[in-house]
């Protein structure tokens, strides 16, 4: 299966930009989107694939979008966010050396307390349940992530005391979400956490970085992965852990490797083998996140989702390459516990999409070729 987000055509990324700025009706925005996503979702299965996502099409990006979504809370161009940084100019310096499109990556900021008066998810699910019986994954934004996301100062502590006061709205949220996903049969919900790998892999304590659009600052690491651990065991608490997975990677906003986080899973083995979810969706393919080898104590109930495709490089793996990765992921956790992904989506940023449609599903198809291989032995 994919991660989550597919390459948007060009006139969906041109109806995202209207609708934002309101020159673009609701009902007119919906429509637009259900074409992309019959598209991202017949590429998948013409690729073949056991689980199904709507490319994330009608969002702008894998976590902004719930700026759209929830109430009390606005999509703001990065941009217009520098000024709240101690030195903007340097800020943005730093986004050019990360490559960050700024001017294209909008971002979340509340104007009031957080609610949920709309599902975030439910509409897509809803629609792709309609185009295929195939089981349907849906990707949420994880619990760490929105609180770092959210807590501007200056912004949202008008709001909330701290970033704690805020993590307590967004848990709510988050469960009302699972729950109502759940109920309506979604297969598995991802949440995505990535910037746990800013957390453990940036070394420097209450620095503030772009790392897959968390711009607020973080404390020390060992504290933060604690109150990352507590927010995901909230979310999920009581819900089938079976149906339930997180994501994590370095960081997915450029083709450039060398502007992403490196750095093998072990500061976070510990962290991982502790929240209640049943599936681990892990970066693995690029050398920058280490040797499998490093996880091979995550419990047995845990399935590892293992990235064994580079989304950000054009070259489509062969299957004989892939299957060597998947045989060793095989070796490591056992036949039973192993699910085939790319490292990462293909375009989790709407207007920066790592990938083009064409090399995704070949991509995607080549997974797929890749597990008849290796189920056959």
């Amino acid at each position: 299966m994919g991660i989550g987000s597919w390459p948007r055509p060009r006139w969906m990324l041109q109806a995202m930009h209207e609708h934002v700025e309101g020159r673009l009706p609701d009902a007119d925005f919906e429509a637009t989107g259900d074409d992309a996503v019959r598209l991202a979702v017949a590429a998948q299965l013409r690729s073949g694939v056991d689980v199904v996502t709507d490319g994330e099409q009608r969002r702008d990006n894998y976590a902004s979008f719930v700026g759209g979504r929830l109430d009390n809370c606005q999509l703001i161009p990065l941009t217009d966010l520098l000024p709240l940084v101690d030195d903007p100019e340097k800020f943005q310096a730093e986004l050019q050396a990360l490559d960050v499109p700024a001017s294209e990556v909008r971002h979340p900021a509340l104007f009031g307390p957080l609610g949920r008066s709309r599902p975030l998810a439910g509409h897509e699910h809803a629609f792709v349940r309609a185009l295929t019986d195939k089981p349907v994954k849906v990707a949420l934004p994880g619990p760490y992530l929105l609180s770092r996301l959210m807590w501007l100062e200056c912004v949202s502590d008008r709001v909330y005391r701290s970033r704690e006061h805020l993590a307590e709205d967004v848990v709510r949220v988050l469960r009302e979400e699972l729950h109502c996903l759940l109920a309506a049969g979604v297969a598995l919900v991802q949440l995505d956490e990535p910037v746990l790998a800013e957390v453990v892999f940036t070394g420097a304590k209450n620095t503030r970085s772009f790392m897959c659009g968390a711009l607020s600052e973080k404390g020390d690491a060992v504290r933060e992965l604690e109150f990352a651990r507590g927010l995901v065991n909230q979310v999920v608490a009581g819900l089938p852990r079976a149906r339930l997975g997180l994501h994590v990677c370095r960081g997915n906003w450029t083709r450039n490797e060398e502007a992403a986080l490196a750095g093998d899973y072990r500061p976070l083995v510990s962290l991982l083998a502790s929240l209640d979810v049943g599936t681990l969706f892990l970066e693995l393919c690029t050398p920058r996140a280490g040797e499998l080898d490093v996880l091979a104590d995550l419990p047995p109930h845990v399935r590892v989702g293992v990235g064994v495709v580079n989304q950000k490089h054009e070259r489509v793996e062969p299957v004989a390459e892939i299957a060597e990765r998947a045989r060793r992921a095989v070796k490591v956790f056992g036949p039973d516990r192993v699910l085939l992904t790319p490292d990462c989506g293909f375009a989790t940023f709407a207007d920066n999409p790592v990938a083009s449609a064409r090399v995704a599903e070949a991509k995607l198809r080549a997974i797929a070729e890749t597990a008849e291989l290796v189920r056959r032995g």
